[in-house]
Protein backbone atom coordinates (compact mmCIF):
# COMPACT_ATOMS: atom_id res chain seq x y z
CA UNK A 1 0.00 0.00 0.00
CA UNK A 2 1.13 3.15 -0.87
CA UNK A 3 0.08 5.41 1.82
CA UNK A 4 -1.02 9.44 1.73
CA UNK A 5 -3.24 9.61 3.91
CA UNK A 6 -0.64 11.05 7.09
CA UNK A 7 -3.06 14.04 7.13
CA UNK A 8 -5.37 11.24 9.14
CA UNK A 9 -2.91 9.69 11.24
CA UNK A 10 1.31 8.60 9.83
CA UNK A 11 1.97 5.27 8.64
CA UNK A 12 3.88 3.14 8.65
CA UNK A 13 5.40 3.78 12.35
CA UNK A 14 8.85 3.80 13.03
CA UNK A 15 10.02 0.16 14.56
CA UNK A 16 11.30 1.79 17.27
CA UNK A 17 7.64 2.73 18.08
CA UNK A 18 6.23 -0.30 17.62
CA UNK A 19 8.61 -2.12 19.64
CA UNK A 20 8.71 1.09 22.37
CA UNK A 21 4.79 -0.03 22.57
CA UNK A 22 5.58 -3.71 23.34
CA UNK A 23 7.76 -3.33 25.68
CA UNK A 24 5.52 -1.40 27.86
CA UNK A 25 2.66 -3.58 27.24
CA UNK A 26 4.84 -6.47 28.44
CA UNK A 27 6.77 -4.47 31.44
CA UNK A 28 5.08 -1.34 32.48
CA UNK A 29 2.32 -1.33 35.61
CA UNK A 30 0.07 1.66 36.08
CA UNK A 31 2.54 4.91 37.71
CA UNK A 32 2.28 6.82 40.34
CA UNK A 33 0.19 4.28 42.31
CA UNK A 34 2.32 1.81 43.47
CA UNK A 35 6.38 1.68 44.55
CA UNK A 36 7.16 -1.49 42.58
CA UNK A 37 9.82 -2.19 39.86
CA UNK A 38 7.02 -1.59 37.01
CA UNK A 39 4.83 1.07 38.32
CA UNK A 40 8.30 2.86 38.57
CA UNK A 41 9.44 2.23 34.43
CA UNK A 42 6.15 3.45 34.20
CA UNK A 43 6.54 6.58 35.86
CA UNK A 44 10.28 6.58 34.16
CA UNK A 45 8.99 6.17 31.07
CA UNK A 46 6.20 8.79 30.86
CA UNK A 47 8.64 11.65 32.30
CA UNK A 48 11.21 11.03 29.83
CA UNK A 49 8.33 11.51 27.11
CA UNK A 50 8.03 14.72 28.73
CA UNK A 51 11.11 16.18 28.98
CA UNK A 52 11.82 15.15 24.93
CA UNK A 53 8.26 17.17 24.10
CA UNK A 54 10.04 19.86 26.06
CA UNK A 55 13.16 19.54 23.87
CA UNK A 56 10.93 19.78 20.47
CA UNK A 57 8.70 22.69 21.80
CA UNK A 58 11.45 24.95 23.53
CA UNK A 59 9.74 24.12 27.17
CA UNK A 60 11.46 24.10 30.33
CA UNK A 61 9.42 22.99 32.65
CA UNK A 62 8.45 19.24 31.77
CA UNK A 63 5.30 19.55 34.20
CA UNK A 64 3.17 21.59 31.90
CA UNK A 65 3.39 19.01 29.13
CA UNK A 66 0.03 17.16 29.64
CA UNK A 67 -0.82 13.68 28.05
CA UNK A 68 -4.15 13.86 26.30
CA UNK A 69 -6.78 10.89 24.42
CA UNK A 70 -5.93 12.63 21.32
CA UNK A 71 -5.88 16.64 20.06
CA UNK A 72 -9.24 17.30 20.33
CA UNK A 73 -9.22 16.56 23.86
CA UNK A 74 -6.58 18.68 24.35
CA UNK A 75 -8.44 21.47 22.26
CA UNK A 76 -11.59 20.90 24.50
CA UNK A 77 -9.54 21.45 27.80
CA UNK A 78 -8.75 24.53 26.53
CA UNK A 79 -11.83 25.89 25.11
CA UNK A 80 -14.36 24.54 27.90
CA UNK A 81 -11.97 24.96 30.73
CA UNK A 82 -10.97 28.50 30.09
CA UNK A 83 -14.13 30.37 28.20
CA UNK A 84 -16.98 31.33 30.14
CA UNK A 85 -20.66 32.94 30.12
CA UNK A 86 -20.26 36.61 28.63
CA UNK A 87 -16.49 35.46 26.57
CA UNK A 88 -15.98 36.40 23.29
CA UNK A 89 -13.19 33.89 21.16
CA UNK A 90 -11.98 34.51 17.91
CA UNK A 91 -11.35 31.57 15.40
CA UNK A 92 -10.45 31.48 11.71
CA UNK A 93 -11.88 30.46 8.70
CA UNK A 94 -9.93 27.19 8.33
CA UNK A 95 -10.10 25.46 12.16
CA UNK A 96 -11.02 21.58 12.23
CA UNK A 97 -14.70 20.42 13.78
CA UNK A 98 -12.07 19.90 17.07
CA UNK A 99 -12.63 23.95 17.45
CA UNK A 100 -15.51 24.61 16.04
CA UNK A 101 -17.75 22.18 17.79
CA UNK A 102 -16.52 23.22 21.47
CA UNK A 103 -17.09 26.63 20.45
CA UNK A 104 -20.25 26.47 18.94
CA UNK A 105 -21.48 24.06 21.56
CA UNK A 106 -20.70 27.11 24.28
CA UNK A 107 -22.89 29.37 22.87
CA UNK A 108 -25.85 27.42 24.89
CA UNK A 109 -24.20 28.69 27.87
CA UNK A 110 -23.16 32.75 26.59
CA UNK A 111 -19.90 32.53 24.95
CA UNK A 112 -19.84 34.41 21.52
CA UNK A 113 -18.04 33.50 18.60
CA UNK A 114 -16.80 35.17 15.46
CA UNK A 115 -14.33 33.93 12.55
CA UNK A 116 -11.59 35.57 11.42
CA UNK A 117 -11.03 34.93 7.36
CA UNK A 118 -7.68 33.88 6.37
CA UNK A 119 -7.18 34.93 2.91
CA UNK A 120 -4.55 32.76 1.31
CA UNK A 121 -0.92 34.53 0.27
CA UNK A 122 -1.42 37.91 2.41
CA UNK A 123 -0.95 37.22 6.10
CA UNK A 124 -1.47 41.32 6.48
CA UNK A 125 -5.39 40.86 5.77
CA UNK A 126 -5.60 37.90 7.62
CA UNK A 127 -3.90 39.73 10.74
CA UNK A 128 -6.19 42.81 10.02
CA UNK A 129 -8.75 40.33 10.06
CA UNK A 130 -8.17 38.91 13.06
CA UNK A 131 -7.64 42.44 14.77
CA UNK A 132 -11.04 44.22 13.51
CA UNK A 133 -12.95 40.96 15.55
CA UNK A 134 -11.70 41.82 18.50
CA UNK A 135 -13.86 43.67 21.19
CA UNK A 136 -13.61 44.16 25.33
CA UNK A 137 -14.90 40.74 25.49
CA UNK A 138 -12.37 38.94 23.71
CA UNK A 139 -10.79 36.47 26.06
CA UNK A 140 -8.89 34.12 23.71
CA UNK A 141 -8.08 33.19 19.88
CA UNK A 142 -7.60 30.11 18.52
CA UNK A 143 -6.59 28.67 15.48
CA UNK A 144 -4.86 26.18 13.54
CA UNK A 145 -1.26 26.37 12.58
CA UNK A 146 -1.87 24.62 9.58
CA UNK A 147 -5.46 24.35 7.63
CA UNK A 148 -5.94 20.19 7.89
CA UNK A 149 -7.42 20.11 4.38
CA UNK A 150 -5.28 22.84 2.54
CA UNK A 151 -2.03 23.34 4.33
CA UNK A 152 -2.38 27.12 4.11
CA UNK A 153 0.07 28.62 7.21
CA UNK A 154 -1.53 31.08 9.67
CA UNK A 155 1.06 33.40 10.80
CA UNK A 156 1.48 32.20 14.39
CA UNK A 157 3.78 33.73 15.65
CA UNK A 158 2.54 37.25 14.71
CA UNK A 159 -1.05 36.75 15.78
CA UNK A 160 0.58 35.84 19.19
CA UNK A 161 2.53 39.24 19.56
CA UNK A 162 -0.82 40.83 18.56
CA UNK A 163 -2.48 38.93 21.54
CA UNK A 164 0.03 39.43 23.93
CA UNK A 165 -0.64 43.39 22.68
CA UNK A 166 -4.15 42.94 23.87
CA UNK A 167 -4.10 40.57 26.25
CA UNK A 168 -5.79 37.93 25.03
CA UNK A 169 -5.12 34.50 25.27
CA UNK A 170 -3.60 32.54 22.37
CA UNK A 171 -4.63 28.84 21.47
CA UNK A 172 -2.45 26.47 18.71
CA UNK A 173 -3.82 23.74 17.41
CA UNK A 174 -0.76 21.93 15.70
CA UNK A 175 -2.52 18.41 14.52
CA UNK A 176 -0.61 19.15 10.93
CA UNK A 177 2.41 20.59 12.21
CA UNK A 178 4.00 19.41 15.40
CA UNK A 179 7.11 17.09 14.39
CA UNK A 180 7.22 18.62 10.91
CA UNK A 181 7.43 22.82 11.41
CA UNK A 182 10.02 24.81 14.14
CA UNK A 183 7.82 25.49 17.11
CA UNK A 184 9.36 26.83 20.13
CA UNK A 185 7.16 27.99 22.60
CA UNK A 186 9.79 30.36 23.97
CA UNK A 187 9.69 32.93 20.71
CA UNK A 188 5.94 32.41 20.29
CA UNK A 189 3.13 34.18 22.57
CA UNK A 190 1.61 30.55 22.85
CA UNK A 191 -0.33 30.17 25.85
CA UNK A 192 -1.60 26.98 24.44
CA UNK A 193 -0.19 24.68 22.23
CA UNK A 194 -2.01 21.67 21.32
CA UNK A 195 -1.36 18.23 18.97
CA UNK A 196 -1.80 14.97 18.12
CA UNK A 197 0.56 12.69 19.21
CA UNK A 198 0.45 9.85 16.25
CA UNK A 199 0.60 12.35 13.54
CA UNK A 200 3.93 13.91 12.55
CA UNK A 201 5.16 12.72 16.02
CA UNK A 202 4.90 9.54 15.02
CA UNK A 203 3.38 8.06 18.10
CA UNK A 204 0.91 5.49 18.28
CA UNK A 205 -3.02 6.53 17.80
CA UNK A 206 -4.88 7.32 21.23
CA UNK A 207 -1.76 9.82 22.45
CA UNK A 208 -2.04 13.65 22.19
CA UNK A 209 -0.23 16.71 23.88
CA UNK A 210 -1.35 19.66 25.60
CA UNK A 211 1.21 22.02 26.42
CA UNK A 212 0.14 24.90 28.75
CA UNK A 213 2.31 28.06 28.07
CA UNK A 214 0.78 30.11 30.68
CA UNK A 215 -0.23 31.04 34.17
CA UNK A 216 -3.64 31.06 33.40
CA UNK A 217 -4.59 27.07 33.58
CA UNK A 218 -7.95 25.89 32.20
CA UNK A 219 -10.31 24.06 34.52
CA UNK A 220 -9.92 20.40 34.05
CA UNK A 221 -12.82 18.65 32.34
CA UNK A 222 -12.23 15.17 33.95
CA UNK A 223 -11.58 14.66 38.01
CA UNK A 224 -10.64 11.97 39.76
CA UNK A 225 -7.58 9.70 41.21
CA UNK A 226 -3.98 11.24 40.08
CA UNK A 227 -1.92 9.00 42.51
CA UNK A 228 -1.55 12.36 44.52
CA UNK A 229 -3.40 14.24 47.20
CA UNK A 230 -5.70 10.91 47.67
CA UNK A 231 -6.85 12.18 51.02
CA UNK A 232 -8.29 15.67 49.49
CA UNK A 233 -11.50 15.37 47.52
CA UNK A 234 -10.85 18.50 45.47
CA UNK A 235 -8.87 17.65 41.70
CA UNK A 236 -5.08 18.83 42.68
CA UNK A 237 -3.99 22.07 40.89
CA UNK A 238 -0.60 20.58 40.59
CA UNK A 239 0.75 19.73 36.58
CA UNK A 240 0.18 17.82 35.10
CA UNK A 241 -1.95 16.02 37.77
CA UNK A 242 -4.90 18.27 37.57
CA UNK A 243 -5.57 17.09 34.00
CA UNK A 244 -4.47 13.39 33.84
CA UNK A 245 -6.94 11.57 36.06
CA UNK A 246 -7.29 7.85 36.11
CA UNK A 247 -4.89 5.32 34.58
CA UNK A 248 -2.69 6.73 31.80
CA UNK A 249 -2.02 5.33 28.57
CA UNK A 250 1.30 4.09 29.17
CA UNK A 251 1.91 1.90 26.37
CA UNK A 252 0.94 4.73 23.99
CA UNK A 253 3.49 7.48 25.78
CA UNK A 254 5.75 4.96 25.50
CA UNK A 255 5.82 4.74 21.43
CA UNK A 256 5.29 8.67 21.43
CA UNK A 257 8.33 8.94 23.42
CA UNK A 258 10.10 7.11 20.54
CA UNK A 259 8.33 8.97 18.17
CA UNK A 260 9.23 12.19 19.54
CA UNK A 261 12.97 10.78 19.76
CA UNK A 262 12.67 10.17 16.07
CA UNK A 263 11.55 13.56 15.15
CA UNK A 264 14.33 15.03 17.36
CA UNK A 265 16.93 12.70 15.86
CA UNK A 266 15.86 13.74 12.04
CA UNK A 267 15.52 17.32 13.19
CA UNK A 268 12.31 19.15 12.18
CA UNK A 269 14.01 20.84 9.29
CA UNK A 270 14.77 18.12 7.44
CA UNK A 271 11.61 16.83 8.08
CA UNK A 272 9.65 19.78 6.51
CA UNK A 273 12.31 20.11 3.35
CA UNK A 274 11.94 16.15 2.53
CA UNK A 275 8.15 16.33 2.78
CA UNK A 276 7.97 19.60 1.22
CA UNK A 277 10.03 18.33 -1.97
CA UNK A 278 7.67 15.72 -2.21
CA UNK A 279 4.95 17.77 -2.33
CA UNK A 280 5.86 20.19 -4.36
CA UNK A 281 6.87 17.24 -7.03
CA UNK A 282 3.43 16.01 -6.40
CA UNK A 283 1.50 19.03 -6.59
CA UNK A 284 3.60 20.10 -10.42
CA UNK A 285 2.38 16.58 -11.05
CA UNK A 286 -1.29 17.56 -10.44
CA UNK A 287 -0.99 20.76 -11.95
CA UNK A 288 0.07 19.20 -15.85
CA UNK A 289 -3.18 16.83 -15.02
CA UNK A 290 -5.32 18.74 -17.69
CA UNK A 291 -8.86 17.58 -15.56
CA UNK A 292 -7.40 18.01 -11.95
CA UNK A 293 -8.43 21.08 -10.14
CA UNK A 294 -5.92 22.37 -7.63
CA UNK A 295 -6.79 25.10 -5.01
CA UNK A 296 -3.60 26.41 -3.79
CA UNK A 297 -0.58 27.89 -4.54
CA UNK A 298 2.77 25.43 -4.72
CA UNK A 299 3.17 24.03 -1.10
CA UNK A 300 7.24 25.03 -2.31
CA UNK A 301 6.59 28.83 -1.66
CA UNK A 302 7.07 28.15 2.37
CA UNK A 303 3.71 29.22 3.03
CA UNK A 304 1.74 26.14 3.30
CA UNK A 305 2.26 22.35 5.41
CA UNK A 306 2.76 19.37 3.21
CA UNK A 307 -0.48 19.02 2.27
CA UNK A 308 -2.92 19.21 -0.76
CA UNK A 309 -5.97 18.75 -1.69
CA UNK A 310 -7.52 17.99 -5.03
CA UNK A 311 -10.37 17.23 -7.32
CA UNK A 312 -10.83 15.64 -11.12
CA UNK A 313 -13.34 17.56 -12.75
CA UNK A 314 -16.52 15.89 -13.21
CA UNK A 315 -15.61 12.81 -10.79
CA UNK A 316 -17.03 12.84 -7.35
CA UNK A 317 -13.65 12.88 -4.61
CA UNK A 318 -15.14 9.67 -3.03
CA UNK A 319 -15.16 7.98 -6.32
CA UNK A 320 -11.82 9.40 -7.22
CA UNK A 321 -10.33 7.62 -3.84
CA UNK A 322 -11.58 4.75 -4.42
CA UNK A 323 -10.14 3.81 -7.98
CA UNK A 324 -6.78 4.99 -6.45
CA UNK A 325 -7.33 2.30 -3.48
CA UNK A 326 -8.22 -0.06 -6.51
CA UNK A 327 -4.35 0.71 -7.41
CA UNK A 328 -2.85 0.59 -3.67
CA UNK A 329 -2.92 4.42 -2.71
CA UNK A 330 -4.35 5.49 0.32
CA UNK A 331 -6.08 9.00 0.71
CA UNK A 332 -8.68 10.44 2.33
CA UNK A 333 -11.53 12.04 0.71
CA UNK A 334 -14.49 14.06 1.53
CA UNK A 335 -14.83 16.80 4.09
CA UNK A 336 -11.90 15.91 6.69
CA UNK A 337 -14.22 17.36 9.59
CA UNK A 338 -13.08 20.70 8.20
CA UNK A 339 -16.54 22.37 6.71
CA UNK A 340 -15.15 25.89 7.28
CA UNK A 341 -12.33 25.34 5.41
CA UNK A 342 -14.15 23.55 2.49
CA UNK A 343 -16.97 26.85 2.76
CA UNK A 344 -13.84 28.88 2.70
CA UNK A 345 -12.12 27.52 -0.62
CA UNK A 346 -15.76 26.97 -2.38
CA UNK A 347 -15.73 23.23 -1.66
CA UNK A 348 -18.04 22.41 0.42
CA UNK A 349 -20.75 20.77 -1.96
CA UNK A 350 -18.20 18.85 -3.09
CA UNK A 351 -15.49 17.81 -0.67
CA UNK A 352 -11.63 17.37 -1.88
CA UNK A 353 -9.52 14.80 -2.12
CA UNK A 354 -6.79 15.06 0.40
CA UNK A 355 -3.14 14.00 -0.26
CA UNK A 356 -0.35 13.92 2.50
CA UNK A 357 3.26 12.71 2.59
CA UNK A 358 5.81 11.09 5.30
CA UNK A 359 9.18 10.94 5.62
CA UNK A 360 8.53 7.16 4.67
CA UNK A 361 7.34 8.12 1.16
CA UNK A 362 9.41 8.70 -2.00
CA UNK A 363 9.58 9.85 -5.40
CA UNK A 364 8.61 6.89 -7.26
CA UNK A 365 5.40 6.43 -5.12
CA UNK A 366 4.99 10.11 -5.96
CA UNK A 367 5.85 9.16 -9.52
CA UNK A 368 3.01 6.10 -9.32
CA UNK A 369 0.61 8.47 -8.05
CA UNK A 370 0.59 10.72 -10.37
CA UNK A 371 0.55 8.13 -13.26
CA UNK A 372 -2.50 6.33 -11.38
CA UNK A 373 -4.51 10.36 -11.35
CA UNK A 374 -3.67 10.44 -14.91
CA UNK A 375 -5.44 7.49 -15.71
CA UNK A 376 -8.40 7.93 -13.80
CA UNK A 377 -8.53 11.43 -15.11
CA UNK A 378 -9.09 10.18 -18.66
CA UNK A 379 -12.52 7.82 -17.40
Amino acid sequence: MIYFDNGATSFPKPKIVVNAVNYAMNNCANPGRSGHGLSIKSSEIIFKCRENLGRLFDVDNAENIIFTNNCTTALNTVIKGTLKRGDHVIISSLEHNAVLRPVASLKKQGVSYSVAKVVQGDDEQTISNFRELINAKTKMIICTHASNVFGIKLPIKRIGAMCKIYGILFCVDAAQTAGIENISLKNCDIDYLCTAGHKGLYGPMGTGVLVINSEHTPDSLVQGGTGSFSADINQPDVLPDKYESGTPNVSGIAGLNEGVKFVLKRGTDYISSYENQLTGRLYDGLANIGRVELYTDSPLNGNYAPVISFNIKNMDCEEVAQRLNKNNIAVRAGLHCAPLAHKSMGTLEKGTVRAVASVFNNRAQVNYFLNVVNKISKV
